[in-house]
Parts: structure tokens; C-alpha cells; sequence
């Protein structure tokens, strides 16, 4: 009986309800149709057989909320660097970002440089490509306003470069943080040489959104297997363990950092972090490394399988979770498809795709 008033109520609904047509049109491709159609159903409260399922996530697809913290932009400088060193870049435009924000159920992507970045050794290079990235990046949050924000590129090795660059992207451009890499010339995040960069940074407040590349150790080490499949990953979780463990993350406790995919494999190895603190017994960790890395934060692109994420919630609370994409490298569709699947409650959805966001980047105008 439950199941014949189900499929009653989904024949009324579908045949009698016009404000899904925007939506589903709207969708394009990256939901498709049988996406949609679940949506509509869970829309109503019913799931296959009539029973009530839980509908945040079909409702957040529906209208345009979500905040992007990973999401790259290539501007033709910055293109044209990477050709010069032999470096790959993705196919992108600002209609192309614009046109999957609109699929996905995006409000705003806050917009962070293709890796690996503009640091190739050379200061003068990577101060005028720096500051090309960052005026490209501030053009198109003026353009476009409400749908971008920017977290400006600068190179910590080059001291006084990035120092100046600091101060001319928050007050001038009004960046609303900093993008860094897990390292440079082999120096990860943690390396005290970054000091000046790091104290700055704390008196700002700031927020430093960190993503992978591939590093020096580590190109080729499986033939057939690129370093994006495994290196990366394992690149944001030697960052992360170098600011911990060097004391770095407690030296400067007012920068708020954001860790790519998930943290990487950091949520699978937390184990073998609390042996080492056992062994090395730090002084400035007397409880272990774990409430260092719940102070962190950590976006979803890459890293929204069941399995990731039963991990990453092992380590950390949903508050320190954030929406991501990767794009160009991934579309929306791939994270909407991974937090759908693991079923948030509305609170919690609305943590991840959008509040979190607006409490750590309190400055970003959003459609």
C-alpha cells in the first residue's frame, strides 16, 4: 500500500510541478537526469518505496549557495610561464569557471593559481609573474561581482618579494587570503627560513589555502603511474606533519590554513604520527599532534568518497570542513555526487557548502 501512494505522489508531482524545469535545466550534464529525477523525489520526503529520506542535499543542488575554496584560474602570463618551463596547464577560461559554478550549485569560487606556481628559483621572474596572477585574479572578482574571490600567489622563499606582495594583495587588491604550495625548491611549509612570511601573516590574520605539486623527491617513482595519482596527496600530508611537528602551526596560532583533498592521506596516517611524538616526545606537543591537526582545515575535492571521508571525520569535526572542487581538474559534479552519497544532515550541509566559509573569509562577497 505505502509503495502504490508513492508512486501516486511521484506521478502528481512530476506532472502537476513547474518550478523543478529551471533546475533540471539548468543541471546540464554534470547531475543528469537520473540525478535529477532522485532529487525530485526526495524533494517530496519519499524515497523508492514512499519512506521518508532526509532532503538537504537535493534542496542545496537547487539554488546557487555554495562557497568553492579550490578552484584554479590560468591567466595567459601564467600560461605562457608554464610553456616556457615545460610545465603542463589545463584548459580554462573565466566562462568555462562561470558556466560549471552555474551546474554545480556554486555561488562563489575563490580562486587560487594553477601549480607549480611561479617559483622556479629565479626572484625578479616570480615577483612580476606573481603580481600578474594576482591583478588577473583581482579583474575578475571586479568583473564578476559576488561569483569570485582570490587567494593571491606569493613565494615564500623570496622573502622580501613575498612580504611586499602581501601587503600590496590585501590592501589594494583586497585578496581574500594567500595561496601557497606544500613547498618550494624542496623547503616545505614548516622551514624556519619562512619565518618573516609566517609572522606577517599572523598579524594579518590571514587565511592560506595550500595545494600539492608534485615534489623533488618523487616524479617518476612508479613507471605508468603520474605523480597526481599518489604524490600529491602524500605531498600535503608531509606539509602538514612539517608545520606540526617544527612547532610552526603553534608559533603563529592567528593564521587560519585550509589543507587540499581531504588532507591528503594525513586522516589514514594519524596513527603513526602519534608514535612518532611518542618516540621524538616534542615539548611543544604534550598532548600529541592530533589537536594540531583538528585546528586545520580541509577541503573535499578529491576526497569525498565513503572511505575518505569516514577517515577525515575520525580526525576532525564537520566545522572544519569545507567545500571544494578542483576545477578545471574536476567539475562540481564529482564533490556534489561524494557529499550526496554520504548523506549530511542539513546542518552540517550547510557547514560544509557554505557558513564555514563565510566565518573563515568574512570579507567575500558572494552572489
Amino acid at each position: 500500500m505505502t509503495a502504490t501512494i508513492g508512486a501516486r505522489a511521484r506521478r502528481k508531482f512530476f506532472s502537476s510541478c513547474t518550478c523543478c524545469e529551471p533546475a533540471l535545466a539548468a543541471s546540464g550534464p554534470a547531475l543528469g537526469r537520473r540525478s535529477f529525477l532522485a532529487g525530485g523525489i526526495a524533494a517530496l520526503g519519499l524515497g523508492a518505496a514512499g519512506s521518508a529520506i532526509s532532503t538537504p542535499t537535493v534542496q542545496a543542488q537547487a539554488a546557487k549557495i555554495r562557497i568553492d575554496v579550490h578552484h584554479h584560474f590560468l591567466p595567459p602570463e601564467h600560461r605562457e610561464a608554464l610553456g616556457k618551463h615545460k610545465a603542463g596547464a589545463p584548459k580554462w577560461s573565466p566562462q568555462m569557471s562561470l558556466d560549471d559554478m552555474d551546474k554545480s550549485g556554486i555561488a562563489t569560487s575563490v580562486l587560487s593559481q594553477v601549480q607549480p606556481g611561479t617559483w622556479w628559483g629565479d626572484n625578479d621572474e616570480s615577483r612580476k609573474l606573481s603580481r600578474q596572477i594576482n591583478e588577473y585574479g583581482a579583474k575578475l572578482v571586479r568583473d564578476h561581482p559576488g561569483r569570485f574571490g582570490l587567494f593571491a600567489t606569493i613565494t615564500p622563499p623570496d622573502t622580501d618579494g613575498a612580504l611586499k606582495e602581501i601587503e600590496y594583495a590585501f590592501d589594494t587588491l583586497k585578496a581574500d587570503g594567500i595561496g601557497l604550495l606544500t613547498s618550494y625548491s624542496g623547503k616545505y611549509l614548516g622551514d624556519p627560513s619562512f619565518a618573516p612570511v609566517y609572522a606577517e601573516l599572523n598579524r594579518r590574520k590571514a587565511v592560506i589555502y595550500v595545494h600539492p605539486l608534485t615534489p623533488n623527491c618523487c616524479n617518476e617513482v612508479v613507471p605508468g603511474i603520474p605523480p597526481g595519482s599518489i604524490e600529491y596527496a602524500t605531498d600535503t600530508t608531509r606539509t602538514i606533519a612539517h608545520l606540526v611537528f617544527s612547532g610552526t602551526s603553534q608559533k603563529y596560532p592567528d593564521i587560519r590554513w585550509i589543507f587540499s583533498h581531504s588532507g591528503g592521506t594525513l586522516p589514514f596516517l594519524t596513527q603513526r604520527f602519534i608514535q612518532q611524538q611518542r618516540v621524538q616526545k616534542h615539548p611543544h606537543l604534550p598532548n600529541g599532534p592530533i589537536p594540531e591537526f583538528q585546528k586545520l582545515y580541509y577541503e573535499l575535492a578529491q576526497g569525498n568518497t565513503k572511505a575518505q571521508l569516514s577517515a577525515l571525520f575520525e580526525m576532525v569535526k564537520v566545522s572544519q570542513v569545507l567545500y571544494g572542487t578542483d576545477y578545471p581538474y574536476r567539475d562540481g559534479a564529482e564533490v556534489n555526487g561524494g557529499i550526496a552519497n554520504w548523506n549530511f544532515n542539513a546542518a552540517d550541509l550547510r557547514a560544509i557548502e557554505n557558513e564555514t566559509a563565510r566565518k573563515l573569509l568574512p570579507n567575500l562577497k558572494t552572489a
